[in-house]
């Protein structure tokens, strides 16, 4: 069984000490590629480290929303610069954020036309993190669309099932982490069973969101995301196996760099 673990933060410091044996214990457990997602300038250069170091391991480079007061244009530079690289296969994380209040709204909102812009122009997918706003995502993608075809992923899921149909419809794919496992999640398994085969992904989305039985594992890391590959098996009426497969190909598909 092979597992494609899609949006993980291996770059975060929590892993400084024992990264490598993170991802010999994931490698161990069946998960072969990994994506480390950069949030920043600084972090998308150490995602890039990373990825060059480790077989199977990919990098995304992009300015998060709870970070783009923080960007320069110099910064936005130095993704342009990062996205040359060989192992990098995606643009992000991106998107809005109305739950923090760290960035100005408008300063998100034109971060995230950057990077799609940039993801339509390069031919790399985008990855979206989304919370307490899924109108105004759904506006920007819409404006986007027009433009041309999306490519991307909305990252850790949490939204509305209207929402995750809207941008299945836009191009999107869906991507579930350890959440979909909790108790009180049923509304959030009952979308699940609902995306399209062929645009469902999984991730950890680690350090965070450790899937049950696990919950209390910190951090937590890509060898658990078996875990949330077997809810969300079950809910759809799968095997974890055929599960595994067809998540894997989809992220194969939507990351084409990595082919």
């Amino acid at each position: 069984m092979q597992l494609f673990d899609t949006h993980t933060h291996l770059d975060d410091e929590q892993f400084d000490d024992i990264r490598e044996e993170v991802i010999e214990r994931a490698r161990a457990a069946g998960v072969r590629s990994m994506i480390v997602v950069g949030t920043n300038a600084p972090t998308s250069r150490k995602c890039v480290e990373i990825a060059a170091r480790n077989e199977g391991v990919f990098a995304a480079v992009g300015i998060q929303p709870n970070y783009a007061h923080e960007a320069t244009d110099e910064d936005f530079s130095e993704i342009l610069r990062l996205t040359e690289d060989e192992h990098v296969v995606a643009l992000g994380e991106t998107g809005l954020d109305r739950y923090w209040d760290f960035a100005p709204f408008p300063v998100q909102q034109e971060y995230f036309e950057r990077h799609m812009e940039l993801s339509q122009r390069a031919g790399l997918p985008f990855i979206v993190h989304m919370r307490d706003c899924d109108a105004d995502v759904l506006e920007m993608l819409r404006a986007a669309a027009e433009r041309g075809p999306l490519a991307g992923v909305m990252h850790s899921f949490t939204g509305t099932a209207e929402t995750a149909a809207e941008c299945v419809k836009l191009g999107m794919h869906i991507s579930f982490a350890g959440m979909v496992t909790y108790k009180k999640s049923d509304e959030l398994r009952a979308i699940a069973k609902q995306v399209p085969a062929d645009r469902l992904l999984i991730e950890t989305d680690c350090p965070y969101l450790s899937p049950h039985p696990k919950r209390g594992h910190r951090p937590n890391e890509p060898a658990l995301i078996e875990h949330t590959a077997r809810c969300l098996a079950e809910v759809r009426g799968d095997t974890i196996e055929e599960l595994a497969v067809r998540t894997t190909e989809n992220a194969r598909n939507l990351f084409n760099r990595i082919n």
